[in-house]
C-alpha cells in the first residue's frame, strides 16, 4: 500500500480491498486511473492525504516521482483502407474492420485486441488474403477449427482450408504442393504432434528453443493466426515455446485476443516474442523494468499502451462500433463430441425406426409412430447435448478469461448440473428454482461484477427476464422454433443492452443439431406464434428430419 507525488497528484496503490476503497472515494477529488490501475488526487489535498495515509498505513514518499499519469499519449486513428478488398462476392466488413485490416497491412506482426463479437476472425483472414500470404496456420482452440475452416470459405469464397489431424499427419505439405489446400488449421495441443520432430532438454531441465528441434514442414508457412493468443501468454509453457519457433521470421504473424493482457504486463511477453516485437521494446529486460515495476508488477502503463498502438496492436471496444453494428449477431460454434459411439448406435436406431415410419401404407400408423419418431429424435439430441459440454466450457473458460458476461442455455437438467458443478460461483435460473430464486440469481448476474456466467433453462429463463448485464448468449442447446430461438436471444437484446449482442449456437459435427438448426434458420414461419403450438411444431419436424436423414 503505497502513496507516491507526482507533479500533479498523489497516486495511490493497494491490492484490492473493499474498504480501502470505500475510503478512498471519499478523498476530495480522487479519480481512478485505470490505465495505471491506481488512484489519483490533486497534490492540493495533502492534508487529506496526509489524515488518510496515517490511518490506513500507507507507506508515503513525499519525493517527487516521474510518472507518466501527468503526460498525455495520443493515439494515432486507425486508417482507412485505400485498396479494394479481394473477398467473395457479398462479404462486405464494416468500417471499422476496414480500418483494422488496414492497419494489419501496414504492421504484418501485430495484435487485434477487439472485443468479442466485433469480427476478428473477418478481419485476420481478410488481411492474410489482401497480402497473399500463404500458406497460412492457424493456431486456434479445438471448440474452434471447423469454424476457422467455414470462415476461410465464406469470406473468401474457396474451399483450400484443411484441419490438420492424424489421416494427414505426414502428408499435409503435399496438399498445398498440389494447389489443394493453402491455410492449414490447428490446436494449441496439436503443435508437438504436427510440427516437433525433439526435444532435446533433459529431465528436469528447463525447456528452451534451443532444445526443440522443429520439422522442416513449418518452413511452408508464410503467416500465422494465432486466434485466444492469451492462451500463450505462460512463455515458459510448451505451447508458447512451440508458437516461438514455428512463428520466428515469418512474414505475417497475428494474434487475436480481446484480453492479451490478464493479470500484469508480463503477459504480454511471451506474445511479443512470438510476433518479433520484443526489440520494439528494448528486449526483455528493459520491457521488464520499465513496465513490471512496483508492488503490483505494472508500471507506466499509460506510456505502454500508447507505444503498443504505435507499434504492434489496436483494439475496439463494441460501444466504440456500435452504430456500425446490427442489433444482434448469431455465431455457429461447431464442435467435436464427446460421446460418438453412443450418438452413432442412437442415430442407426432413428434411421431403421424412420424407413418404417416411411413405409407405413395406413395413415393411422404413420400417425401413432410419429410420436416414437419425436422421442427419437429428442434422444439424439440430448446425446448431442451431452457430448457438447467439454467444448462449451472450454468456450466459456475463453470468455471469462476475457472478463465477459456470458449468458447460457441449456435445456438437460444433467447438462445444466454439470456445468453448475465446474462453475461453483455462476448462478442459475431453473425450472427447480422457486420465484425468489430465480429473482436473485437475475439481481446479481445484473449487479454483481463478480458473477459472470448464469445458466439458464430454456424454459425458465426464455421469457420474461432482463439480463442485459451480458451481450453474449450462448446455447448448448437450443429451442426448436426461430421465436423462440429470439426470445431466448432477447433477455440480452432489450432496453438497457448497450452493445450488439451475439449469440453463439453450439452445434455438434455430423449430429442433428446442424440439421435442427438449418431448419430452424430457413423455416422461420414455423413458429409457436404462428401455428399457436410447439408440439404442432415439433411434429412437423418430423417429416422435415425424415427427409433429412432419408437423404444418407
Amino acid at each position: 500500500m503505497n502513496i507516491q507525488k507526482s507533479d500533479k497528484y498523489f497516486v495511490i496503490s493497494f491490492r484490492y480491498q473493499p474498504y480501502l476503497v470505500d475510503a478512498v472515494k471519499q478523498l476530495p477529488a480522487r479519480r481512478w486511473d485505470g490505465a495505471n490501475k491506481v488512484w489519483l488526487v490533486p497534490t492540493i489535498y495533502k492534508s487529506d492525504i496526509d489524515d488518510f495515509a496515517r490511518k490506513y498505513n500507507f507507506n508515503f514518499s513525499d519525493k517527487t516521482i516521474d510518472t507518466d499519469v501527468d503526460k498525455v499519449y495520443e493515439i494515432p486513428p486507425l486508417p482507412d483502407l485505400a485498396v479494394d478488398l479481394k473477398l467473395a462476392t457479398g462479404i462486405v466488413p464494416y468500417h471499422y474492420q476496414k480500418q483494422g485490416i488496414a492497419r494489419g497491412l501496414v504492421l504484418k506482426r501485430f495484435i487485434n485486441g477487439d472485443k468479442p463479437g466485433l469480427g476478428k476472425t473477418l478481419q485476420a483472414i481478410a488481411t492474410v488474403h489482401q497480402a497473399n500470404a500463404y500458406p497460412c496456420l492457424v493456431i486456434c482452440p479445438s471448440t474452434l477449427k471447423e469454424n476457422w475452416r467455414r470462415e476461410f470459405k465464406k469470406f473468401i469464397g474457396r474451399d483450400r482450408a484443411l484441419i490438420l489431424d492424424d489421416s494427414c499427419k505426414r502428408t499435409f505439405p503435399q496438399f498445398h504442393a498440389a494447389g489443394l489446400v493453402d491455410t492449414f488449421i490447428t490446436n494449441f495441443e496439436s503443435l508437438k504432434k504436427f510440427f516437433v520432430l525433439r526435444l532435446t532438454n533433459t529431465q528436469g531441465q528447463k525447456l528452451t528453443l534451443r532444445h526443440i528441434e522443429f520439422k522442416p514442414e513449418i518452413q511452408i508457412f508464410k503467416s500465422i493466426i494465432i486466434d485466444e493468443s492469451h492462451r500463450v501468454k505462460n512463455g515458459s509453457a510448451q505451447s508458447s515455446k512451440f508458437c516461438m519457433g514455428i512463428a520466428r521470421d515469418k512474414e505475417m504473424v497475428i494474434l487475436l485476443s480481446g484480453t492479451p493482457v490478464i493479470n500484469k504486463p508480463k503477459d504480454l511477453l511471451s506474445q511479443l516474442h512470438i510476433m518479433g516485437r520484443l526489440p520494439d521494446f528494448g528486449g526483455y529486460k528493459s520491457f521488464v523494468d520499465r513496465y513490471c515495476a512496483g508492488a503490483n508488477q505494472a508500471s507506466n502503463l499509460r506510456e505502454l499502451n500508447y507505444k503498443l498502438n504505435l507499434t504492434c496492436f489496436f483494439q475496439r471496444e463494441k460501444h466504440e462500433v456500435l452504430t456500425e453494428l446490427p442489433a444482434k449477431v448469431r455465431q455457429t460454434v461447431v464442435c467435436q463430441i464427446s460421446n460418438r459411439k453412443e450418438y452413432s448406435d442412437a442415430e442407426a436406431d432413428l434411421i431403421r425406426y424412420l424407413r418404417e415410419y416411411k413405409q407405413a401404407s395406413d395413415e393411422k400408423i404413420q400417425k401413432s409412430m410419429r410420436g416414437e419418431v419425436m422421442v427419437r429424435i429428442n434422444v439424439l439430441r440430448q446425446i448431442s447435448a451431452r457430448g457438447k459440454v467439454n467444448e462449451v466450457i472450454e468456450f466459456v473458460n475463453d470468455m471469462l478469461e476475457q472478463d465477459e458476461k456470458v449468458i447460457l442455455f441449456v435445456n438437460l437438467h444433467e447438462v445444466g448440473n454439470e456445468l453448475r458443478k465446474y462453475y461453483p460461483k455462476a448462478v442459475a435460473v431453473t425450472g427447480l428454482d422457486s420465484r425468489e430464486e430465480r429473482q436473485s440469481a437475475v439481481d446479481r448476474f445484473q449487479a454483481d461484477d463478480d458473477v459472470k456466467l448464469i445458466i439458464c433453462s430454456i424454459r425458465a429463463a426464455g421469457v420474461g427476464l432482463t439480463l442485459t448485464a451480458s451481450s453474449n448468449v450462448a446455447f448448448v442447446e437450443f429451442p426448436w422454433t426461430y421465436a423462440d430461438c429470439e426470445q431466448c436471444e432477447d433477455r440480452a437484446h432489450r432496453i438497457g443492452q448497450k452493445d450488439s449482442v451475439t449469440a453463439y449456437y453450439f452445434l455438434g459435427r455430423n449430429t442433428i443439431d446442424e440439421k435442427i438448426y438449418q431448419i430452424i434458420q430457413t423455416k422461420k414461419d414455423m413458429a409457436a406464434t404462428i401455428t399457436g403450438s410447439t408440439e404442432q411444431v415439433q411434429e412437423d419436424m418430423v417429416e422435415l428430419v425424415a427427409d433429412l436423414f432419408n437423404q444418407k
